[in-house]
């Protein structure tokens, strides 16, 4: 169990409603940033908040260490996703068989909560690290990475640790994502006279095949601690009514990239997929829309660096698992990996608990991912 203060700032935090704004029932950062800027104020340690929106700015506090040209950053997200098709209610944080309940509670409330302890608990304690530590609660993180892009604005640093669940385990690697659209252009016509159109749904099935057996390629190339690359076809629109041959149909693509993989290379080969079928229906007009949704390149730390090397070091000392592992899904981590500065995620709960009906994180596990975050800051020079 997690010692009471650290509970007591853990529950503080879920009651928040911290939902990102971009969804419809979200009011935004405001008022967690708040709360998180109020913590540091009251025990005396700099902080200050950097605006990314109006009224949704991230927050960093600043503690001194030893050597003043190196930094350690400590990030974590204070949005959250929709309470919508949650079956608890989100914003009580409820303690129940070790475990807390409440949205935000696993994702990721619980590492911010720890990563502001190990702060505070070295200033009280009046302990300089050798490095200075930045701990920034970043906003936007659920829906277009746009606190941690700021936050990178300029930013140097020599290891960063993002917090996200990740059951205790230091990742080095993480999947990107790349979403985008395909537009199928048709030709609309009477149904009962389908010959005189170009049904655009007729001509994405085909597109939709071929997306389907090129996946097979990307099973055969797994990444040794991602496994491999995925493509998911999870929206289509098409058609106006019953009757009509639909001139337009569309999809929306989520790739999963793997390190290595750019953005602009994968596109190029859905583009060649669709020259391909352009080739064979010659009625087929198909592009794939600019720019992208998203994208986010994959993250890839490699495992002798020295922040690495230090947190499952730090992790065998204290007893838990120091193997460097990867994860399916993306963070604010590879943001901050492109800045340049080595980075990890870890955190405590199970990313199965996140965005869930019923979210909630092990306390013990809260606890030691705190002391992880202090050994942590102790430990890197």
């Amino acid at each position: 169990m997690a010692s009471l203060s650290l509970v007591d700032t853990l529950a503080s935090l879920v009651r928040i409603n911290s939902v990102n704004s971009s969804y419809d029932d979200g009011p935004g950062e405001r008022e967690i940033a708040t709360w998180v800027r109020t913590y540091f104020e009251q025990r005396g340690i700099e902080v200050w908040e950097q605006e990314v929106f109006p009224n949704r700015p991230n927050v960093i506090a600043r503690l001194p260490g030893k050597n003043p040209h190196r930094r350690i950053i400590l990030e974590a997200h204070t949005d959250t996703v929709s309470v919508k098709g949650m079956t608890i209610p989100p914003f009580e944080p409820r303690i129940e068989d070790g475990k807390m309940y409440g949205r935000g509670s696993c994702d990721t409330k619980a590492g911010l909560a720890g990563m502001m302890h190990a702060l505070a608990t070295l200033h009280e304690e009046g302990i300089q690290p050798p490095c200075e530590v930045w701990l920034a609660a970043a906003v936007d993180e659920e829906f277009s990475y746009r606190g941690v892009v700021k936050l990178c604005e300029g930013l140097a640093g020599h290891a960063a640790l993002v917090a996200e669940p990740t059951g205790l385990r230091a990742v080095i690697a993480t999947k990107g994502v790349l979403r985008f659209r395909i537009l199928v252009r048709g030709k609309s016509a009477h149904s009962s006279k389908p010959h005189l159109g170009v049904n655009a749904i007729n001509h994405m099935a085909r597109i939709v095949l071929a997306l389907e057996q090129d996946h097979l390629r990307l099973a055969a190339n797994p990444h040794p601690l991602l496994g491999p690359a995925t493509c998911n076809v999870g929206v289509i629109h098409g058609g106006v009514q019953i009757n009509f041959v639909p001139d337009a149909c569309a999809i929306e693509i989520d790739r999963r990239l793997l390190p290595g993989e750019r953005t602009g290379d994968v596109l190029a080969h859905y583009q060649g997929i669709l020259d391909q079928l352009k080739t064979e229906h010659p009625t087929m007009e198909a592009s794939i829309e600019e720019p992208p949704l998203l994208t986010d390149e994959a993250l890839e730390t490699p495992a002798e660096s020295a922040a690495a090397q230090c947190a499952s070091a730090v992790l065998r000392d204290m007893g838990l698992n120091g193997e460097l592992c990867g994860v399916p899904f993306g963070c604010d981590a590879s943001k901050l990996s492109r800045q340049g500065i080595p980075s990890l995620v870890f955190g405590p709960g199970s990313i199965d608990r996140a965005h869930a009906a019923v979210e909630y994180v092990e306390l013990d596990q809260v606890q030691q991912a705190f002391e992880f975050y202090r050994n942590f800051i102790l430990r890197f020079e």
